[in-house]
């Protein structure tokens, strides 16, 4: 009973939203004709990325081949207010990920313009940032709203440090309505990283149009890439290497474009 309450739920609190109907389309046609999209290859997925696995110490001092220290130690009273801004937050949203690999490919391509997909509290923003500010690159981020979540859009980002709020650009759309928007105002990135629809179709749709904004000598970065097979699919048919780091028992997969 619980699952159909919240399927209703969902459903209208959709149909309250015109700017998201698209997106509620795509929903029903998936959860229709699609649901095993998700997970697919997810054995095959996990078996490569234990294969490859190194964790962000070593690629980041090996690959990146720059000095290595951990972000919170980097910025240890900005990661204490995130942290306590976090705490106050009334709304449940997705935690945080490899913070210093983030920080450190936008270090390492000396980025202006990053990229990201999926933002919740914040914490990739937060890593992105702290590097970009320094050359006042900015950050365009595409987050789909928590539509049951009430007043949940008050606190998406909410531990970004207010000093880098200015070079931050949020797009609250599902991905497919907010990357044309993005593209619109800028059309090459020297990081992407993505964080957003987990589904095999949905990574495999997004890869192949994000990979080409990126430039050369930029980094492509994909979270979770041990859940189903899109991101070792993508790299094989594109004959890509790609890196393969495991942090907190999850894979994240990141390409150095040539």
């Amino acid at each position: 009973m619980k699952k159909i309450s919240e399927i209703i739920s969902t459903f209208f609190a959709y149909l309250r939203r015109p700017d998201l109907y698209p997106e509620l389309r795509r929903k029903i046609w998936k959860n229709i004709f699609n649901r095993s999209s998700a997970l697919r290859g997810k054995e095959e997925a996990e078996k490569w990325c234990a294969s490859l696995a190194v964790s962000e110490k070593d690629f980041i001092e090996n690959v990146l081949q720059m000095p290595f220290v951990p972000f919170e130690n980097i910025f240890p009273h900005e990661f204490a207010s995130a942290l306590q801004a976090q705490a106050k937050a009334p709304v449940k949203m997705g935690g945080a990920g490899s913070l210093s690999v983030i920080y450190y490919i936008n270090e390492f391509t000396n980025a202006q313009n990053t990229i990201e997909t999926g933002v919740a509290y914040g914490w990739s923003s937060f890593a992105a940032l702290a590097s970009l500010v320094d050359r006042n690159g900015i950050l365009y981020s595409s987050d789909m709203p928590y539509i049951l979540q009430n007043h949940s859009s008050d606190f998406v980002g909410c531990v970004i440090p207010e000093k880098y709020r200015k070079n931050w650009r949020l797009f609250r759309f599902a991905d497919k309505e907010s990357l044309p928007k993005i593209f619109a105002e800028q059309s090459v990135f020297d990081v992407m990283h993505y964080d957003s629809d987990k589904s095999y179709d949905g990574r495999i749709w997004a890869y192949n149009m994000l990979f080409d904004k990126v430039k050369k000598g930029g980094v492509f970065m994909s979270d979770d890439v041990g859940d189903n097979a899109a991101f070792k699919h993508f790299c094989e048919a594109g004959s890509l290497k790609p890196h393969i780091l495991e942090f907190d028992g999850k894979y994240a997969g990141l390409i150095l474009k040539d």
